[in-house]
């Protein structure tokens, strides 16, 4: 018998997941030190915190060098798996977008 999946994820861990940090050390770097925002239904809150919860349905914005990403959270994952299965872990959004 398999464990449920888990509903919420270090954002730390789900950055370096979905492949957007090369290594969690690097994400979890990132968090710290530039931090980012996380809109959950519809309340925005900035955090420099790696060990803050992300959940389906969340939006991360967050700088990567000159460029600003804003995605959603579709599913948290289970392992930092190849590059096609960590797109399915988000949508990338527009600034249109963001709720």
């Amino acid at each position: 018998m398999s464990e449920p999946p888990p509903e919420t994820v270090r954002v730390d861990i789900w950055l370096w997941r979905a492949r957007f940090f090369r290594t969690r050390r690097l994400a979890t770097e990132h968090v710290s030190r530039r931090g980012l925002r996380i809109t959950r239904h519809r309340q925005t809150r900035r955090t420099d915190k790696p060990g803050t919860p992300v959940a389906p349905g969340d939006v991360l914005t967050f700088g990567r060098g000159p460029h600003i990403q804003t995605i959603k959270v579709m599913a948290l994952g289970v392992r930092r798996g190849p590059p096609d299965e960590a797109r399915a872990l988000y949508s990338q959004l527009g600034d249109d977008d963001v709720q």
